[in-house]
């Protein structure tokens, strides 16, 4: 987000959903309006599996985002358990960002989400994003919201780049201005609420999906298996990257392990940018057949 001066804490507490298709840009608008990286961000859909917590504190109030999985129509497991993570999250926010990705067509899965938000519109913004890109359709995106949404004001649709920062501030406000004033829900330097164990994960399954072919990133979870503090400034981590196939196992060690060698040294660079002491990996790979069809694995992966 743009930098502010440093100010008392207002007194508004809100909790937003974030809510679009994959690859929308939901995950870049919470990591630049926090400031950090709170989410996974890849140019693959669906990166996103929980409810991640991202924190925004201003001299207006804080805001509490919940970054949920890209919502789109499959029957598959894994995916309706995705779904049903964006709809409760929907129940209980006090105002939902709406992100649309301007660039591609709205199409039947983008009328899913609205019908989903139809009740929920008086609690909304929208974020028209991707402003950027040459091939942003605004209008078709902003005609399309007055129909499918009529209930949601012009002054709550806003267009936006998450990327190059365009913008943020004006839907911040926005979303403070139906936040109530409350408590606020986290310490003022907080900017995620994720455990240690959850945040190691997401930074490895990043890593690795963003240098994987297309076919193997969503049959990745990361399991962590140890964690030591072996010095007050070092946490010694043993994590295990599982794929479901046994033919899957080498493309993610890749020729002469190059490939998990460059997903674990690029994975400890980033986690020493986000803990206060550094953090040693044992990344291994194994196989965990058709895990995406084992209620048990994914009761573990969506814990919210």
């Amino acid at each position: 987000m743009e930098e502010q001066e440093k100010t008392e804490i207002g007194p508004k507490s809100g909790l937003v959903t974030i809510i679009g298709r994959p690859s929308a840009g939901k995950s870049t608008f919470l990591n630049t309006a926090a400031g950090e990286q709170v989410s996974i961000v890849s140019a693959i859909p669906q990166t996103t599996r929980n409810a991640i917590k991202g924190i925004v504190n201003t001299s207006l109030g804080q805001l509490v985002f919940v970054d949920t999985p890209g919502y789109h129509d499959s029957e598959k497991k894994m995916n309706l358990k995705m779904r049903k993570i964006v709809a409760d999250q929907l129940e209980t926010s006090d105002a939902v960002l709406y992100v649309i990705d301007t660039t591609r067509k709205c199409g039947e899965e983008e009328k899913l989400i609205t019908d989903l938000l139809k009740d929920y519109q008086t609690k909304t913004v929208v974020a028209l994003n991707k402003i950027d890109e040459k091939s942003s359709r605004m209008d078709d995106g902003k005609s399309f919201v007055r129909t499918e949404l009529d209930g949601i004001p012009e002054e709550r649709i806003f267009e936006i780049s998450a990327k190059d920062d365009k913008g943020i501030n004006e839907v911040l406000k926005s979303l403070y201005e139906l936040s109530p004033e409350g408590p606020h829900l986290y310490p003022d330097d907080f900017y995620t609420d994720q455990e240690v164990d959850f945040r190691i994960a997401e930074v490895v399954r990043g890593e690795a999906i963003n240098r994987l072919e297309q076919e193997i990133p969503h049959a990745i979870y990361v399991k962590i298996a140890d964690l030591e503090m072996k010095k007050p400034n070092l946490l010694w981590c043993r994590a295990f990257l599982c794929v479901e196939k046994e033919s899957q196992k080498g493309i993610v060690i890749g020729k002469g392990a190059q490939m998990i060698k460059a997903i674990r040294v690029e994975s400890m660079k980033k986690l020493r940018k986000i803990f206060p002491y550094r953090v040693d990996l044992d990344l291994q790979v194994k196989v965990d057949k058709n895990w995406r069809q084992k209620d048990v694995v994914l009761d573990k992966i969506f814990k919210n």
